[in-house]
Order: structure tokens, then C-alpha cells, then sequence
């Protein structure tokens, strides 16, 4: 989706992006240790570029930073998992509600957008099918214009990508993206009760996928070289 300005990446926010893409595409381990030298020495930077963007993921809930012990890729429980959707299921029906709010001709224009760009990836990989639901969550939210509200469902989606990375049955990518059309569709048609509806019947369906599962440990400096690479001739 468009936006009326677009800034120059910084570096911490392409060592953010890294970072937090190696997290949700699991190559970066729930509980793994993330030091600062380390990524610094990957990506070719500071150690206080590092930490600054340690610090955006761990505002995101992606990692946690433990007093005198260094930052570790976030490892929430189902439990926690659970709570989490619930929150997100308060503000994403916000969401709804404050899109409809102001329906304009533009704001219809870029939902018919979204929807257009709602598929399932081409790779057909789980990661990657929960890095474009939560894409599609995110724009939604950008067209609130509600700032707190973009930056607090930009956490939980974070989230929620996470404890799915951990925790998701395989499934069909297809049943998100008919329902992303399905839930575009009632904006669409100005239908509130409706629209919102959907939207908890689809959080709840993503939420029911969760099973426990855990991934295999990774040595965290390998992981970066192949992610430094791609920043270095993107």
C-alpha cells in the first residue's frame, strides 16, 4: 500500500527488519542469545545500532532484554499466546470500527487495494504465510490514521507472528487470505456488526492453530551471515 511519504530506511531500521524477519522465519530460536557484537560484526555495524534495534523488538515483544545478562529472542507460551490474541482481538475490532468510521472514496480505493494484494505466497512456506496475514493486519490499521492504535496492533501482530512461528499447525494459507477478501468485503459494504464479526471469527481461527511445537537451536552468528548478505546487496 502506498503511504503519502516514504523516508530512506535507516540502518537501525534495516537491522530491525532483519532481525525481526529471522525471528518470525524461526532461524533465530525462541531463547536464543542475541549479542550486540555480534549482530554488530554481522550486519557490518555499531554495537549501538544493535542495541537500538534490539530495543524496537523488544518494544514489539519479539525479544527480551534481561538485566545484566543481554538480549533473547522472546519465547512466550501458549498461555501467554492466548492472552495475547485476546488483546489483539479488542484492538483489531477497533479497527474496523474506526475505518468505517470515515469510509471515504480513497480510504475504499486502498482497501480494494489490500484485498488485491491478499494471496498465498508463492513459496507456500508457513513463515512466509504469516509474515503477509500480519502485512494485511498492519495496513488495515494504517488506515485509522490512529496512531496509538497503529503502534499498539503493530505490537501484538508482532506478537502473535511469533507464538504462530512457535506454535501453528500446518494448514492451508488459502483459509486466511479468503477470509482477509471476506472481512474486505464487509468493510466494503459499510456492514459494522458484520464486519467486526469476521474479524474476531478469523482471530479466533488463527488463534486455533496453535500447537506446541519447538524448532531446532541455531548458532546465531551463522544465522546473520546469510540475512547481512541479502541487506548488503538489497
Amino acid at each position: 500500500m502506498k503511504t503519502k511519504t516514504q523516508t530512506r530506511p535507516t540502518r537501525t531500521d534495516q537491522v530491525h527488519a532483519a532481525l525481526r524477519l529471522a525471528i518470525i522465519e524461526q532461524q533465530l530460536a525462541p531463547g536464543a542469545r542475541l549479542p550486540e557484537d555480534t549482530i554488530g560484526e554481522s550486519f557490518g555495524t555499531s554495537r549501538t545500532i544493535a542495541r537500538e534495534a534490539l530495543g524496537r523488538l523488544a518494544v514489539e515483544g519479539l525479544v527480551d532484554l534481561i538485566p545484566n545478562r543481554g538480549a533473547f529472542v522472546a519465547q512466550p507460551t501458549l498461555d501467554e499466546g492466548r492472552d495475547i490474541f485476546a488483546v489483539r482481538k479488542g484492538l483489531e475490532r477497533l479497527v474496523v470500527t474506526q475505518i468505517l468510521a470515515s469510509l471515504t472514496a480513497e480510504t475504499k480505493r486502498l482497501l480494494k487495494e489490500i484485498a488485491n494484494q491478499t494471496s498465498v505466497p508463492a513459496d507456500h512456506s508457513a513463515n512466509a504465510a504469516i509474515l503477509a496475514a500480519g502485512d494485511f493486519h498492519l495496513q488495515l490499521a494504517q488506515l485509522t490514521h490512529n496512531a496509538l492504535l497503529i503502534r499498539y496492533v503493530t505490537e501484538v501482530v508482532s506478537r502473535c507472528s511469533l507464538v504462530l512461528a512457535m506454535y501453528a499447525r500446518p494448514h492451508s494459507p488459502d483459509c486466511a487470505a479468503n477470509e482477509h477478501r471476506e472481512l474486505v468485503d464487509a468493510i466494503l459494504a459499510g456492514d459494522a456488526g458484520r464486519a467486526g464479526d469476521l474479524m474476531d471469527l478469523h482471530l479466533d481461527n488463527v488463534a486455533g492453530r496453535a500447537l506446541m511445537t519447538r524448532p531446532e537451536q541455531k548458532d546465531v552468528r551463522s544465522i546473520l551471515v546469510g540475512y547481512a548478505v541479502k541487506l548488503a546487496t538489497a
